[in-house]
């Protein structure tokens, strides 16, 4: 498991296991996102698995399933509902982590500066500057988180 903190709220992290749950647990994180689709990934990590044991342990888990190179708004919103409603530290996972850096500075255009949005997915080597004009055009329009 690999927890890579873009914020003391919101952490993004490469797939995770069944057995990594409890880790992410004592951490202190309470709402796990799923941005991955299960036609990605082995069958015992598909969503259900990895919400039933989540839901076991008492966190939150929130499937948001960004397909690579396809996200949409519906996608963006959804994230930010999910880090609306967390009740503490929020862990999204997908292949990389990227795909959970990107869907998060666009969910939170508008109420962060571009510049962290930006800069604090780059720290893990997460290139999110061409979204600057995406980020900018949101936040505009963007609802508080």
């Amino acid at each position: 498991m690999d927890i890579r903190p873009l914020t003391p709220d919101y952490a993004v992290s490469p797939q995770i296991d069944l057995a990594d749950l409890p880790a992410i647990k004592a951490a202190g994180y309470t709402t796990v996102i799923n941005n991955r689709p299960d036609g990605e990934i082995p069958p015992h990590l598909h969503t259900e698995a990895m919400r039933a044991a989540a839901e076991a342990l008492g966190l939150t888990f929130v499937v948001n399933p960004v397909i690579g190179g396809m996200m949409t708004m519906d996608n963006v919103d959804a994230q930010r509902s999910a880090i609306k409603a967390a009740t503490g530290p929020v862990l999204a996972y997908c292949a990389s982590g990227n795909r959970s850096s990107v869907v998060w500075a666009l969910a939170l255009a508008g109420t962060r500066p571009v510049e962290d949005l930006v800069g604090l997915p780059a720290r893990f080597g997460y290139q999110l500057d061409h979204l600057r004009p995406q980020i900018e055009a949101l936040a505009k329009a963007a609802p508080s988180v």
